[in-house]
């Protein structure tokens, strides 16, 4: 740790700087050395320790409501009369405590998405679109941690994004090994490896997209106590591990000497539960909700949400999404009729508004995804977006974005928190976007809706058993960011023989739009099960009031087959995926529609970047993101536009950083327009978040770029790429 003064880090003397310089106080490039400075440094320590405390993990006005106001008076008349420091510590928080959103150190980037809300925005402005054609790869990590899949393995991929905390990048692979390097030359500190089994059936192969950190102000620097800061990781093999941050051993007060088991749930099955997001922190809680397999089973895996406490890993509060659904709850008009389900799960990743001691939870669809005749009802609150209290997992309000699930259109992004003024006021929202392709806006503390939402009519089954829900919630704004219909007119091919094949599919299929329940015959489902809005989720500029959003735009089919034909038709050499659904009357069979050249039915492009008015509601520009050109082999004319996984991130500087797509590059847009201004090419595909910090006055951007775990037309990687400019 670079030490500028006892008890300051160089990343907290470039945020101090940062903050001297936007509050009018210049310092000359250099630091004071007044006669007062190392005294003020000494005793402001505690508005320095709340400072850390607040921007690791609460909203920096809950850490300053606990420093006593005669002691900090005290602090300052007695220490800071002759030091600007003191109160540029104190500026730094006061000024962290009134931007936007959910706010964070300019310098670090210390949760998954940047801040405790996800909002992926970044003060720096270092870069900026008039030099961002002069990045370079500045270094590049091996992680070593690559499985093509064979040999009974998993095939991997690399999804993490990276925190920078207290002067250490932290970051996870597909193994769960966790690893802390040296942010500027990419060195390895330490690594730790739990040690799972990549043989397991891990619905989502070997992938996990990254850490959280807790730090305990009970454990002063000066005792030197282990553990102070921990960093969490949540394992495929259903694990919360709980590691010091400055060495990577385990924590020994944690658990059992560091970790705690997550398979202690209602019908756990080992593989089939797993974890691959980062926990949610809040206070001293550590937060975990689950991944579970699609399509197994109609009683699959509890989807529970659970506390634990951060220092000791005892359960603190459960919360289960689909526990309180019954007959009569639903609304089922059969009475002999049994409600059997599970899941409902909260597989990707949280956000927090620790002002208001909420956790807000995304959730998937309830067990199995494509057929609910065993279900009946709304199904509440699988596909929703729930606020919790953070301290007791109370209950405040729910939000359901598709009743009654038969297309796994899971709550897959997650939850963003922002600020929109409207009517004059500032309204504190969750922005919560869908597979649907629709983008819901709510009211952070009581769920209303911001933009209206219209419950419409939709298209009813037809599959005995069935009880499909007879509305669905249509947001009025904004529109959907893709296409929700698809007819025979629309279809595309790179051939005559693509177009004729794609045309004759969708003629025979159950076609009425978006929200048609799959069939016997078989049902066209648009937008597919991959979005729409996948885990990649969105960025918000809080100074432009703009959300950054890709999407894909691919449809698929969805067919269910009676129990008694299923083997047959598996057997039958129709490319897709079968599926069990055991203890359901059905089996299901899907799969994308895609051409002999590979490349989906669906017209271009198949992948956007769209810049969404968040005042207004309305889409400020639309481009193609990415291209497929190359995919299942080189392709004459292909439009541009992609097939992506990996979210974007934006800078005070006016750009959208984003990779993803199958074309392995990272790429940097205007934000104000959407035009490219550059791209860098990656080692294989960056499926996954970027993030960016500054240390020592240099700004760096970093990628994994790893390959997809589920395409296997992707090249493998184990490569963590970081760029600066020279």
């Amino acid at each position: 740790m670079i030490k500028i003064f006892p008890g300051l880090t160089r990343a907290e003397y470039d945020a101090i700087m940062t903050t001297a310089r936007r509050i009018g106080m210049r310092t000359g490039g250099h630091v004071p050395t007044d006669v007062g400075v190392e005294h003020a440094l000494e005793t402001g320590q505690e508005i320095l320790a709340v400072c850390r405390h607040t921007s690791a993990n609460n909203h920096p006005r809950d850490g300053l409501d606990r420093i006593n106001p005669v002691r900090l008076s005290g602090v300052r008349n007695r220490s800071c009369r002759f030091s600007r420091l003191c109160l540029l510590l104190f500026a730094s928080c006061v000024l962290s405590a009134s931007l936007s959103g959910q706010t964070i150190t300019d310098t670090n980037w210390p949760y998954y998405g940047g801040d405790a809300g996800g909002m992926r925005y970044s003060h720096l402005t270092q870069v900026n679109p008039e030099n961002v054609s002069k990045l370079k790869i500045a270094w590049v990590f091996h992680t070593g941690d690559v499985s093509d899949g064979k040999h009974g393995k998993q095939r991997s991929g690399f999804e993490a994004t990276p925190i920078l905390v207290d002067g250490i990048v932290f970051f996870t692979t597909g193994f769960n090994r966790v690893i802390a390097i040296n942010p500027e030359t990419g060195k390895q500190q330490w690594a730790f490896d739990p040690k799972i089994d990549p043989t397991w059936d891990y619905g989502d192969a070997l992938v996990n997209r990254g850490v959280a950190t807790w730090l305990d102000a009970a454990r002063s620097v000066e005792t030197g106590r282990a553990c102070r800061r921990r960093v969490y990781e949540a394992t495929l093999d259903a694990r919360l591990i709980a590691l010091d941050a400055a060495t990577g051993m385990p924590c020994a007060d944690f658990g059992d000497r560091g970790e705690i088991s997550l398979r202690n749930v209602p019908r756990y099955m080992p593989g089939r539960y797993h974890m691959t997001s980062p926990p949610a922190v809040i206070d001293d809680l550590v937060i975990v909700g689950s991944a579970i397999n699609d399509n197994n089973r109609v009683d699959m895996p509890s989807g529970v949400v659970r506390a634990f406490d951060a220092r000791t890993g005892a359960l603190r509060w459960s919360w289960d999404p689909i526990q309180n659904n019954n007959p009569a709850t639903t609304g089922s008009t059969g009475a002999a009729r049994t409600w059997q389900t599970g899941a409902g799960n909260a597989w990707s990743v949280m956000s927090m508004d620790a002002e208001h001691d909420l956790v807000f939870i995304p959730t998937g669809s309830a067990s199995p995804d494509y057929y609910g005749g065993m279900r009946p009802g709304d199904d509440r609150w699988a596909d929703s977006v729930i606020a919790l209290r953070g301290k007791t997992g109370e209950f405040v309000w729910g939000f359901q974005l598709v009743h009654h699930d038969l297309w796994d259109y899971d709550t897959a992004s997650p939850p963003l928190l922002a600020t929109l003024r409207r009517a004059g006021k500032n309204v504190p929202v969750v922005v919560q976007g869908n597979k649907t392709g629709f983008l819901y806006v709510l009211n952070r503390e009581t769920g209303v809706p911001v933009f209206p939402v219209e419950e419409r009519p939709v298209p009813q089954s037809d599959v005995p058993g069935e009880l499909t829900s007879p509305t669905q919630p249509f947001p009025t704004a904004p529109p959907p960011l893709v296409p929700q219909k698809f007819s025979v007119d629309a279809v595309w091919g790179t051939i005559p023989l693509d177009h004729e094949n794609c045309a004759n599919w969708i003629r025979s299929f159950r076609n009425e739009g978006i929200f048609t329940p799959p069939s016997l015959e078989g049902t066209l489902v648009i937008p597919g099960n991959i979005g729409g809005m996948t885990w990649s989720g969105y960025a918000f500029d809080p100074e432009r009031n703009l959300l950054v959003v890709p999407t894909n735009n691919i449809a698929s089919v969805a067919k269910l087959i009676p129990r008694e034909k299923l083997e047959s038709a598996a057997q039958s050499g129709e490319d897709g995926e079968y599926a069990q659904q055991t203890g359901a009357p059905y089996g299901m069979y899907r799969r994308f529609l895609q051409g002999s050249s590979g490349l989906p039915c669906t017209p271009p492009p198949w992948g956007t970047l769209s810049g969404v008015d968040m005042n207004q509601g309305t889409i400020k520009w639309r481009v193609p993101l990415g291209s497929m050109e190359y995919f299942g082999g080189g392709h004459d004319s292909v439009p541009p536009g992609s097939i992506g996984f990996g979210g974007p991130i934006v800078t005070a500087s006016g750009l959208v950083f984003i990779a993803g797509t199958f074309d392995p590059y990272i790429r940097a847009f205007d934000v104000e327009t959407g035009k490219e201004l550059w791209k860098a090419q990656l080692p294989a595909s960056g499926n996954a978040t970027p993030m960016t910090y500054s240390v020592n006055g240099k700004q760096y951007l970093v990628i994994a770029a790893g390959g997809h775990p589920k395409i296997t037309e992707e090249a493998l990687s184990d490569s963590l790429v970081a760029f600066a400019l020279p």
